[in-house]
């Protein structure tokens, strides 16, 4: 999928688990595994502002485009 999730990355900057993380977003750990290991085929975006409120990012800390070689990504 040409979408990478950076859930981790963030993670790391904010000294977060994954575990704190998902209680402060209220969500399970296992849906957020899926959406941080890029399994997911969906996200709300209630889910995904409440990440950015908690992470103190942007959409677009968590979630990038990488399209095929040679693509306007690359």
């Amino acid at each position: 999928m040409p979408i990478t999730v950076d859930i981790d990355v963030m993670l790391a900057k904010r000294k977060m688990s994954v575990g704190e993380l998902a209680d402060r977003v209220g969500i399970t750990p296992a849906n957020l595994a899926v959406l941080k290991n890029g399994r997911a085929k969906a996200v709300r975006f209630t889910t995904l502002a409440a990440l950015c409120e908690v992470l103190e990012c942007q959409p677009g800390d968590l979630l990038r485009w990488e399209g095929p070689p040679g693509s306007p990504a690359d």
